[in-house]
């Protein structure tokens, strides 16, 4: 009798191979100014993320501006300029909030993804 198809460790290792190959993909970008928005603490934030690059590993942000917030001048909007000068050295939004304005912080962070993902799926 033959044996036709993998064994488990063969479907394993099949897995591995093609999810390693598929991480590697090339996901191209449009460089440009995006708008993004979410909401934090006190409202609607909104941003604009300017990018640069060709490709999702290539992606730079070169500047955020915050348009629009409703959040308390010395609590969150205190935040949203420090995570703003985060982000640009981080260039990218994987990062801890600020404490004392957790929500104010989420939203900044939602929202320049917001705008990230708009350069991603353009």
């Amino acid at each position: 009798m033959y044996r036709i198809g993998l064994s488990v460790g063969g479907w394993v290792l099949l897995s591995l191979i093609v999810g390693g190959c598929l991480s590697t993909q090339v996901v191209p970008v449009e460089p440009g100014i995006y708008e993004g928005r979410s909401q934090g603490y006190g409202g609607p934030i909104r941003v604009s993320v300017q990018t640069t690059g060709k490709t999702r590993n290539s992606l730079r942000i070169l500047d955020i501006v915050i348009l629009d917030h409703q959040e308390d001048p010395l609590v969150g909007g205190a935040a949203l300029e420090t995570l703003r000068e985060e982000v640009l050295a981080a260039n990218g939004t994987d990062l801890d909030g600020v404490s004392g304005a957790t929500e104010s912080s989420r939203g900044f962070l939602a929202a320049i993804d917001d705008a990230l993902d708009q350069a991603i799926l353009h």
